[in-house]
């Protein structure tokens, strides 16, 4: 980009036919971080204030600058970037000559001449290195000088030595010395020299570089207070505006971003040096700024060539003019982040490979290299071929404006459409919390919308997609399963400290299942825009930027605040987060989509990102739930079939299902398949008032038994229930936890649900009274049992399928078997007449012959015949298929597919 500066984006789009947001810009050196987080904050909060002048004096920015660098605020120059103090300088100094070791930075000279002074340009040799010869340069000068360097050098990378340089000031005080900071703080230790400035010292500073902020343009020069002074002079007032003032002040503040820039840059400025050196051809200059000089050995190719080459694949670097002191074989490119670097080695890797020559010895220069990292990255360039990164599998992830979104059934969509196209896709959630879980063969515990999403695939349902589950068992604590296993109990702040360690676990499963399929399909959990959690949000944007996934954020229209949601889901997010966005998808829509127009238009405009969807409200979906969201609150309560079921039960022939809502309920799903029969009315029970004489009672699942039984008693529900096994009307069923309650007792001497136990919220390790209205006794043991099996009902004689989760052994030495696996063992047990019975089997009422069989018996007691058309059979393959079909219609699948790279 032989243009003097880097950065045009506008110029080079033009020239390679792209959007400027396609093109991946190594030709301006700006963090990679991008901004603190506090800047759209500050900017957003100041916006008010553009309607007044900015403060002509800067005087909050000097004062912050002051307090920073202990300097008095006589000797501190704002101005709208280094660019504009460098050319104020230039005309305020009184001076003969500009005196300008090249290579340097191409406005050094320009700033002269523009002043009217003449320019002498010194130049470096090649064969050092580029290094600064210091008696050379003293010997050049004569008094009356304006001597300009880079600290670091501008393109070199090299820093000075500045002990050497102050020792020169001080022999020479009749030269002015410019000392250019503007990429130093990426410089790790760096000390400023205008820490020990004499008079004859101007250091120039810029915040853009290092805070990625150039279009703010913001920069400030430091000297003794008369040479300030006329340089003060030569600005224009007015000239930092309100905005750049208050950003300026806020991000001086931030000195946890000032270290991680530091940490981070200088990493990768180690590995894309390391990278680059690999690739045939290329010597890599070692720098210490967030930049890489590279010279480019070959007869075939001149870098203006290989800029054209790669500026055609969206990659911008930096060549150099003449007057810069650098020749048509050198190159600059910034370091950007990890990622980034990797696709620039690709790119010139593949640029370099289409040359028809062999290269060239390279000539005797004075070599210094860059320190390899001590451990390579799994990811790191030239990992298997000099320069070439290891390719990702393509991926898109799905994350909503809040919980309950629709991400679960809108990933499971597109998963189902995936693979309606021909695509072997697979699902991914790292961290799932759910009491909603399930089984897989192998006997690994995993959330259930995982395994809706795996069915939508055609797939076996495997840990890996699922990898961390998080079962809440208190207000402040979760059981933690990684991989499928049980590893404790832990309150929320242990988690957080363990997360590293699952965030490890969560992407080797990534990778492995990532390795054994053409595109991923990721779900996130909660929002990423949860403020108090994003520090160390393991599920959502840090797992896209690992995956290396485009993001589409899903928000309910039906709960309202949609676009105020997708606005504010992008500001509260971090520059590198934004990035990862790429559109944004309306959910539960009733209506004419062509109503909603003017939002689509308005959340793009103020967003940049396109609204690639209006998904409608979608009724009885008839597919599992992934949390108690919605079952918690109430929108379930109605069955599926509601017109159906208001027919039946006026003529007096549905029977009534009721399910107990426990505080701690897990597997509502158990229940599930009784919404798709006409003849049933399933009602959700929250209080004693609300449960009559239903023709059965489920107690379901708990992730904590003997809280919930606690709860029955307060509520007066245990009493409800046990005055209903005494009526003898209603069958009462308890699933896993429902049937421990069922019991004399549940013990619990380790305290295995309860481990971080609240004094007066959640029991304590020891003994709970059951409801008994079972002759079996429960004991938590620490090792759970996670199986997937078949049992035979002691009953009907019909087989079902299902699993077990669970620590309790239950034991009784009266009570009826009712499920007996293969090798004889029960896992249910029953009174004498079978009106009240429990089992461990999670999705006992899956299998229809048993289900039809429970109900009929129900009608039958209540003197109906069975249900003539044999019930309704439970499978969730023509609802996968209706949903796909409605997404489809809904979303611009073909952009989908793009942002894919499909």
């Amino acid at each position: 980009m032989a243009l003097g500066h880097g950065g045009n984006l506008r110029e080079l789009a033009a020239r390679c036919g792209l959007d400027r947001e396609r093109i991946l810009d190594f030709s301006a050196s700006v963090n990679p971080l991008g901004p603190p987080e506090s800047l759209r904050r500050v900017l957003s909060r100041n916006v008010e204030r553009l309607v007044h002048y900015p403060d002509p004096d800067c005087s909050e920015l000097i004062e912050a600058l002051s307090a920073r660098l202990h300097l008095p605020s006589a000797e501190i120059v704002a101005g709208n970037g280094s660019t504009e103090i460098l050319f104020a300088l230039a005309r305020g100094c009184a001076y003969e000559r500009g005196l300008i070791p090249v290579p340097s930075y191409i406005d050094y000279a320009r700033a002269v001449r523009q002043a009217g002074r003449a320019v002498r340009l010194v130049p470096l040799q090649e064969s050092d290195g580029f290094a600064l010869d210091w008696p050379a340069l003293e010997g050049e000068l004569r008094g009356g000088d304006l001597v300009l360097l880079g600290q670091p050098n501008n393109p070199t990378g090299l820093a000075l030595d500045g002990r050497q340089l102050l020792a020169v000031a001080g022999r020479h005080p009749g030269t002015t010395f410019v000392v250019d900071e503007a990429f130093a703080d990426f410089v790790d230790g760096y000390r400023s020299l205008a820490s020990e400035m004499p008079d004859n010292l101007v250091v120039i500073r810029s915040l853009t570089k290092f805070y990625a902020i150039p279009g703010l343009r913001l920069g400030y020069a430091l000297a003794r207070p008369g040479l300030a002074r006329r340089i003060r002079q030569q600005i224009l007032p007015w000239s930092v505006g309100t905005l750049a003032q208050a950003a300026a002040v806020a991000v001086l503040a931030d000195d946890d971003y000032f270290c991680r820039t530091v940490a981070v840059v200088g990493d990768a400025r180690r590995r894309l040096a390391d990278a680059l050196a690999r690739l045939p051809g290329l010597y890599v200059y070692p720098g210490v700024a967030n930049y890489l000089l590279v010279r480019l050995d070959r007869r075939d190719v001149a870098a203006p060539e290989l800029s054209e080459r790669l500026l055609r694949q969206g990659i911008a670097i930096r060549t150099f003019e003449t007057a810069e002191g650098l020749d048509q074989r050198f190159f600059r490119v910034a370091v950007r982040t990890i990622e980034e670097n990797e696709r620039l080695c690709d790119a010139l890797a593949a640029a370099l490979d289409s040359a028809r020559v062999p290269l060239l010895a390279c000539p005797a220069v004075r070599e210094t290299r860059l320190d390899k990292p001590t451990v390579a990255p799994l990811d790191s360039c030239g990992s298997k071929k000099p320069g070439r990164a290891r390719k990702r599998t393509p991926a898109l992830m799905i994350q909503g404006t809040s919980s309950n979104a629709g991400k679960s059934v809108l990933a499971a969509a597109l998963c189902r459409i995936l693979f309606q196209d021909g695509v072997r896709v697979a699902p991914f959630k790292s961290q799932n919390m759910s009491l909603n879980s399930f089984v897989t063969r192998d006997g690994g515990e995993m959330g259930r919308a995982q395994v809706v999403q795996a069915q939508a695939c055609r797939l076996e349902p495997d840990v890996r997609m699922n990898p961390i589950l998080l079962k809440p068992n208190s207000e402040t604590g979760s059981q933690v399963i990684v991989r499928g296993r049980p590893v404790g109990n832990m309150s929320v702040g242990q988690y957080i400290g363990y997360k590293p360690q699952a965030f490890a676990a969560a992407q080797a499963c990534y990778d492995s299942l990532a390795a054994e399929f053409d595109v991923m399909l990721l779900e996130g959990a909660g929002s990423p825009g949860e403020v108090n959690l994003k520090s160390h949000d393991i599920a959502n944007m840090r797992m896209a930027e690992y995956a290396q996934a485009p993001v589409l954020i899903v928000g309910d229209i039906d709960r309202g605040g949609v676009f105020a949601a997708f606005v504010g889901t992008l500001e509260v997010l971090s520059a590198w987060e934004r990035q990862r966005v790429a559109g944004w998808i309306v959910n539960r829509f009733r209506g004419d989509p062509a109503l909603l127009g003017p939002a689509l238009e308005y959340t793009r405009a103020h967003t940049g990102l396109p609204v690639l969807g209006v998904v409608p409200y979608l009724p009885a979906l008839d597919l599992p739930q992934e949390d108690s969201v919605e079952f918690k609150s109430g929108a379930l309560d109605q069955p599926a079939a509601a017109d159906a079921v208001a027919a039946a039960d006026a003529a007096d022939a549905a029977v009534e299902i009721a399910v107990i809502d426990l505080p701690h309920i897990a597997n509502f799903t158990d229940f599930d398949p009784f919404r798709g029969e006409r003849d049933v009315r399933l009602r959700i029970i929250r209080s004693a008032a609300e449960l009559n004489s239903p023709d059965a009672l489920i107690l379901p699942g708990s992730k904590n038994t003997r809280a919930d039984l606690e709860s029955l008693r307060r509520s007066g529900l245990g009493e409800r229930i046990a005055a209903l096994a005494r009526d003898g009307h209603t069958e009462i069923v308890g699933i896993c936890g429902g049937f421990q309650m069922l019991g004399r007792e549940v013990r619990d001497p380790l305290g295995l649900e309860s481990a971080d136990a609240t004094p007066g919220h959640e029991p304590a390790a020891g003994r709970s009274a059951g409801l008994g209205l079972l002759d079996v006794s429960t004991v938590m043991a620490e090792e759970k049992t996670l199986v997937r099996t078949t049992a035979r009902h002691a009953l009907s004689g019909l087989e079902v399928t299902g699993y077990e989760i669970h620590h309790g052994r239950t034991t009784s030495a009266r009570a009826a078997p009712l499920f007996t696996r293969p090798d004889q063992e029960a896992v249910g047990a029953a009174s004498a007449d079978h009106r009240v019975w429990g089992t461990y089997l999670h999705g006992v009422f899956d299998a229809d012959p048993f289900r039809r069989w429970f109900i009929d018996r129900l009608r039958a007691r209540r003197g109906l015949p069975p249900a003539c058309s044999g019930g309704s059979r439970y499978d969730i393959e023509p609802a996968l298929d209706r949903l796909a079909a409605a997404v489809r219609r809904s979303i611009e699948i073909g952009e989908v597919y793009r942002l894919m790279g499909l």
